[in-house]
């Protein structure tokens, strides 16, 4: 075979499989549709209040449980909707005693309701479900249960989540719009292990053989957010001065790690004092906060925050920003911390809208620096994370079928951020404006345009274009300009949409000025210079005309 057709099939191939990976982000299946959007079955029941009660057999990688649901009528209908994927089965539901038939299409389970169902009143189901749930293969972006052992041979076990849905390993109403107002969750596991989940810790039932660790929240919780963390874990504690008062904070690590997590830990405190300042309270002070070690990177579980960065500041033992600054921090600890405010008390209403959750606590990791270091360090440091934006597609997902936006939500969605505060200029405003949506949308699910309203309000500013720019295109804006022979300023905003109007910070010389660009061309007169520089905390380009 020559070497031009082996380079032809070789192309053929890579383009077949582009192609193949295009198709499976865009086609949209009933399933998709089943998970992601509210469905009749869904619209008509709101949430009130879980008792998940599960037992854990470590060494068969199973587990079986019952679920009680109890859920108030909005809208009577008979039919209703709960999420269980496979491998697990649902092996009985009943209604005040009465078992119930049901129908599974895929992940979803409707349930033919025979007793009456009537405006305002308070209902319960009771679900009996088990089997061996999916093995999380990548854990915490590949969704399931993580089984492993520590270094002692013990079993340390957890879930994750947020992707592939709570409905991976119970059974539930598994859209973000709902959230149940408390949960009890009870955990049984061998006598030798511990569970830790949300919330605080009622009792400890002692079987013999097996402990059952109960643990309640009082606070509404997204699905995604409950969690079952188990292990042969060590507890240590301390409490901390909030602005709502005595906050405990726990911390539940293996045996082993015992005296490395005292040390490293003590980021804990430093970032609860840094995010109360920019983001107001701690959300969950009826819960308290907890840092727990998990087989896996961590994960934002609501007051139970997982923990499996080995022990070391950055990602992993590196700066994600290049600047260095990123050493300065554990990041785990800080960026899934950061998720109490963003993701778990703001919360998405549609994953769609998943940058709610990611820029704001992407941008947190730079206030963090700011705080203790100044706001240079926390400057540097966004603009740092530049080099990982991909801009391959828009920051918002498709809604009502459960798919994300691009991972630009991330590093281009923190920038995005940080050029807002600079649009707005004034940073005790900007601080009051993040202090404000923790308290406007406090224990709410949101959408984009309510936090896109509310910024707006807030600075007095039409944000819209802005928004429209940077969560739903891919371009980044370039200041396009060029100086006349009269030193006059010829200068607009192309790459961009046509109603694009920001407000940006150059240097002429050594005079700072504000421009309002828009999409036609504008002047500006009398200015000394031929060499314009845009203040780099702008996310955006620079092209000079000759």
């Amino acid at each position: 075979m020559s070497k031009g057709l082996l380079s032809l099939i070789g192309c053929m191939s890579l383009f077949f499989g582009l192609l193949s990976s295009v198709f499976s982000q865009d086609v949209i299946t009933r399933a998709d549709t089943l998970r992601g959007s509210i469905t009749p079955e869904r619209a008509w029941w709101d949430l009130n209040y879980y008792h998940l009660s599960v037992e854990v057999f470590p060494e068969s990688q199973s587990i079986k449980g019952t679920n009680l649901v109890r859920y108030q009528v909005k809208n009577p209908a008979q039919t209703l909707q709960i999420d269980l994927q496979e491998p697990l089965t649902i092996t009985s539901v009943k209604q005040d005693g009465l078992e119930l038939s049901f129908r599974r299409e895929g992940a979803a389970h409707f349930f033919s309701l025979q007793k009456e169902q009537k405006q305002g009143e308070f209902e319960e189901l009771e679900i009996q479900y088990g089997g061996k749930p999916k093995i999380a293969v990548r854990p915490p972006w590949d969704g399931g249960i993580t089984w492993q052992k520590d270094s002692n041979g013990k079993h340390f076990i957890a879930n994750s989540n947020q992707g592939i849905g709570s409905s991976i390993w119970w059974p539930t109403k598994d859209h973000p719009a709902d959230e149940v107002d408390s949960l009890l969750i009870s955990v049984t596991v061998p006598k030798d292990l511990m569970d830790v989940s949300n919330g605080r810790l009622r009792k400890v039932d002692d079987h013999g053989e097996t402990k059952t660790y109960h643990w309640f929240v009082a606070n509404p919780i997204n699905d995604y957010g409950v969690n079952i963390s188990i292990g042969d874990y060590v507890h240590f504690s301390e409490e901390y001065q909030g602005e709502k008062g005595p906050l405990t904070m726990d911390y539940y690590v293996l045996r082993e790690n015992l005296e490395k997590a005292k040390k490293q830990f003590e980021d804990a405190p430093r970032m609860m004092k840094a995010f109360e300042h920019w983001f107001g309270p701690y959300p969950f002070y009826e819960d308290g906060f907890k840092l727990v070690e998990a087989p896996y990177l961590g994960m934002e579980h609501q007051s139970s925050v997982t923990y499996g960065n080995g022990y070391q500041n950055g990602y992993r033992g590196t700066d994600l920003s290049g600047t260095g600054w990123g050493m300065k921090f554990d990041f785990i600890i800080i960026h899934e911390s950061g998720h109490e405010w963003f993701a778990n008390n703001i919360t998405y209403r549609d994953v769609a809208d998943m940058w709610i959750h990611e820029s704001f606590t992407n941008y947190s990791e730079s206030l963090f620096l700011e705080y203790f270091y100044g706001k240079e360090a926390g400057q540097e440091y966004v603009r740092g994370t530049r080099a990982r934006i991909q801009n391959d597609r828009p920051i918002i997902g498709t809604y009502g079928v459960n798919r994300r936006g691009s991972g630009d939500m991330y590093y281009k969605g923190g920038n995005m951020l940080n050029t807002l505060r600079g649009i707005i200029q004034d940073d005790e405003k900007w601080r009051a404006i993040l202090r404000g949506l923790n308290q406007e949308f406090y224990h709410q699910t949101v959408s984009t345009r309510q936090v896109e309203n509310f910024i707006s309000q807030q600075a007095g500013i039409d944000l819209k274009p802005f928004f429209d720019q940077y969560l739903r295109e891919t371009s980044i804006p370039t200041l396009e300009y060029y100086f006349s022979k009269d030193n006059t300023l010829h200068y607009r905003w192309m790459n961009c949409i046509p109603s694009f109007d920001m407000p940006v910070d150059v240097m002429i010389g050594d005079k700072k000025i504000r421009l309002h660009p828009s999409t036609d061309w504008q002047e500006q007169t009398g200015l000394k210079g031929q060499v314009l520089e845009i203040n780099p905390n702008f996310y955006v380009s620079l092209l000079r005309m000759n």
